[in-house]
């Protein structure tokens, strides 16, 4: 008998402890969602709210890509990323968050919309890049794609004319994305010859908007396969390096 309570007065305690967690993150949700979402009408949402190891912190992550950190009351927030000291130094928490948020995000596009360059033996390392056919360096990157094929890397491009639908490449890119042939009109696009205008339903300021909330800004960016993101033009060498390829 004496055993039953304890059992009983265990799973009590247990089940109040959770619906206290339970409520007082709806509590810290419903006041952070006054004070972002509806004062930024809208603009600004919660995509989602968890514990940190940090007793009392929660991770408060935005649909811009944005972590914010909150205390349990919902009275603070402040940006910045959150480390774990140990012998061996730092590490931070916070890019591991995000790095899983970009592979869960870059995992849910259909692979249809991305025009894709795939080597003819094994695909060793695959990487997604974020481009704009008017961008310099992006011309450069394209230029090393035999010899990133031929090393094992597949690239797979999707959308980014810096600027959004007011970018001067934007039209350029959605005549890419409508082409009958994508391949051949993203290279010439970014060797500088003029395409045929085009319309089609097409992926262009839905890719944009994913960068954007990537937290991407220009334009290479490139997305690793453990989501780590490298903003800017990396030579063959530095990334199938980085890429952990000979």
């Amino acid at each position: 008998m004496k055993q039953f309570s304890k059992a009983a007065l265990f799973l009590t305690t247990v089940t109040l402890v959770l619906l206290t967690n339970t409520a007082g993150a709806q509590s810290l949700r419903d006041k952070l969602s006054a004070a972002i979402e509806t004062a930024s009408q809208n603009q600004l949402q919660i995509v989602d709210i968890t514990e940190t190891p940090l007793s009392n912190i929660y991770r408060v992550e935005l649909s811009t890509g944005e972590m914010l950190y909150a205390d349990a009351a919902g009275d603070y927030l402040f940006a910045g990323d959150m480390y774990k000291t140990s012998a061996a130094g730092l590490m931070n928490l916070s890019a591991g968050t995000r790095s899983e948020r970009t592979v869960e995000l870059i995992a849910a596009v259909p692979e249809d919309e991305m025009i894709i360059f795939t080597p003819e033996t094994a695909t060793l390392a695959t990487i997604t890049v974020f481009t704009d056919v008017d961008c310099t360096y992006c011309r450069k990157l394209h230029g090393d794609i035999e010899a990133l094929l031929a090393r094992g890397v597949q690239i797979r491009y999707m959308a980014y004319p810096r600027g959004g639908a007011n970018a001067d490449s934007y039209d350029k890119m959605i005549s890419v994305w409508c082409s009958d042939d994508r391949h051949k009109s993203l290279a010439q696009a970014k060797n500088g010859q003029n395409l045929p205008t085009r319309g089609c339903e097409n992926p262009v300021l839905k890719h944009h908007a994913m960068g954007n909330q990537l937290g991407i800004t220009g334009t290479p960016a490139l997305v690793m396969p453990d989501g780590t993101l490298v903003p800017g033009y990396m030579d063959v060498d530095r990334l199938t390096a980085m890429l952990n390829l000979k």
